[in-house]
């Protein structure tokens, strides 16, 4: 049913040959594909997908289009399942779907028991690494395990619709051509509902475009705000990189995670060793709007505010002052209208349904949360971030192996008359921080 629906909107997807500060990897519909020499390839430069995941997929269409994708890619090293389960039933579960892969399928439980354990253990050394619970938490417990062996990793979400076998071959050739000097690949794609066909992507169109334009016009031309509008679709969950830059990223643990994964690589990594490369057209769960700032996209786009925020502090030194909030809201409004307007057309001559209403009010919902959380960053600016592995492994250097370990356990044999055992980790002192090793 999912793959007659994505037919039924498939359309011939052919992007302009514009370049910018970001390289980007277009798709002009006139390459074939290779299956054949990326298995060769993915033989010879190790490689791990980590697709996260929550069990409630195991029951939804998507994720057996995407294990049956997969399994034509007998030349992965590893397919790291990073699952939040209820049980160990449901792990069970897990490992029997994606059995008879042609390829080792690691299923790491990320809230079982002896994850949880080893992790609490860690506070021993001055280290939070034990949540929140979420897709950042995790990517960062999946990167631990995947590059033990991995040179390079790739991520995709568990719920894409559309999924392909361009989708890894496109992403994961340009790294796995070292000659090349890659370091991140970052995806973008046409956000289209297969039911509909209507424009989805509404926290990048909406919000996330209108705020970076509108902070350029109140703070110039700034460096970081220019690396981030050259990303067309900068909060995509799809991307991969070499090990190498992966251990040496702090991992944000809110719904800033993919702007938070770029301003990471900012710091890492020369902009000649990033590109971007569409994968066409794309379709997975969509969120709603929300009815308080607290819920649906609107708490993403607060937790994306503030996280961009944050980067132009990290990077450039600035922010929002006081008395440029005003200037911030109304420019963003007016932006947002313009855009507003420009998909409008764009739908229109495509002939796709377009709800201009709807596109209105969450621009307006939007511009809302400007102020508040300005104010609310000006008063807590420091973010939960989990660590780099780079800076783990300084403090203990088998924890990598542990977790691995321990997400691989179904339960822990705790005596009721005794405490959980700690894991003792060299060495056992507050590890002072240490600077990452630059990936260029």
């Amino acid at each position: 049913m999912e793959q007659s629906l994505a037919n039924c909107c498939r359309i011939d997807h052919r992007m302009d040959f514009q370049q910018g500060l970001i390289a980007t990897i277009h798709d002009y519909g006139l390459g074939k594909l290779d299956l054949t020499d990326f298995r060769r390839q993915l033989r010879q430069r190790p490689t791990a997908l980590l697709i996260p995941c929550l069990m409630e997929e195991f029951s939804r269409p998507a994720l057996g289009l995407i294990k049956g994708v997969l399994a034509e890619l007998s030349g992965l090293q590893e397919l790291v399942i990073a699952l939040a389960a209820d049980n160990s039933d449901e792990v069970a579960t897990a490992e029997a779907f994606f059995s008879g892969m042609p390829f080792p399928v690691r299923v790491h439980w990320t809230n079982g028991p002896a994850v949880a354990e080893l992790l609490q253990s860690m506070q021993t050394l001055g280290l939070d690494v034990t949540g929140p619970p979420g897709k950042g938490w995790a990517v960062w417990q999946g990167l631990g395990v995947a590059c033990r062996n991995a040179e390079i990793v790739g991520l995709f979400d568990a719920d894409i619709r559309t999924f392909s076998s361009a989708y890894p071959e496109r992403m994961l050739r340009p790294l796995l051509d070292s000659s090349l000097g890659l370091a991140y690949v970052k995806a973008f794609y046409s956000r289209l509902s297969l039911e509909t066909q209507s424009l989805q992507g509404r926290a990048t169109r909406l919000f996330v475009d209108p705020l970076l334009t509108s902070l350029e016009q109140v703070l110039g031309p700034v460096p970081y705000l220019r690396y981030l509008q050259s990303f067309r679709y900068p909060l995509a969950g799809e991307f991969a990189f070499t090990r190498d830059l992966a251990m040496n990223l702090r991992i944000p643990s809110d719904w800033g995670l993919e702007i938070g994964l770029l301003s990471e690589v900012y710091r890492h990594v020369a902009p000649r060793r990033i590109a971007q490369v569409d994968l066409g057209v794309f379709d997975h769960k969509h969120k709603t709007l929300g009815d308080t700032p607290s819920e649906g996209l609107q708490r993403m786009a607060g937790e994306i505010f503030a996280t961009v925020l944050r980067g132009l502090m990290e990077h450039e030194g600035q922010t929002v002052s006081p008395d440029q909030i005003p200037t911030l809201e109304v420019l963003f409004r007016r932006v947002g209208e313009d855009r507003i307007q420009q998909f409008g057309l764009d739908s229109g001559i495509n002939r796709l349904p377009y709800n201009r209403h709807s596109e209105e009010l969450a621009v307006q919902s939007f511009a809302t949360l400007l102020r508040p959380k300005v104010e609310e960053l000006m008063a807590a600016p420091i973010a939960h971030q989990l660590p780099s592995w780079s800076r783990l492994l300084g403090c203990t250097e088998r924890l990598q192996t542990d977790l691995a370990e321990a997400g691989q356990k179904r339960s822990i044999a705790i005596a009721p008359s005794r405490t959980p055992r700690v894991h003792h980790h060299r060495p056992l002192m507050a590890c002072p921080p240490r600077r990452p090793k630059a990936a260029a």
